[in-house]
């Protein structure tokens, strides 16, 4: 007996395998719900037109946000000395 070869697979192939597929026509008609049931269970649907994916449904990550106090710690240079003069001509000195 002949061991198969692993297949390649691509990000493409793996979508298609792990997320439902639904046509245009009937996601037009049931969008609200399918959303509602993405947002609920992280399901994935793969939109189509003529059994082509022209678009994907995947639940949306929350974005964590960095509270306002203390956003801008380590942005800013520390200078010994900020008001003493840079050294070198300036062309404003002339």
């Amino acid at each position: 007996m002949s061991e198969a070869s692993p297949r390649k697979t691509t990000r493409a192939s793996r979508a298609r395998e792990t997320s439902a597929s639904v046509a245009a026509a009937d996601f037009k008609a049931r969008c609200l719900e399918l959303m509602d049931k993405v947002s609920e269970t992280g399901v994935e649907y793969t939109i189509t037109k003529h059994g082509r994916p022209v678009a994907r449904l995947v639940p949306c990550m929350p974005v964590k946000k960095k509270p306002f106090f203390g956003s801008m710690k380590g942005t800013v240079l520390k200078y010994d000395h900020p008001f003493d003069p840079v050294p070198g001509k300036w062309d404003v000195n002339r």
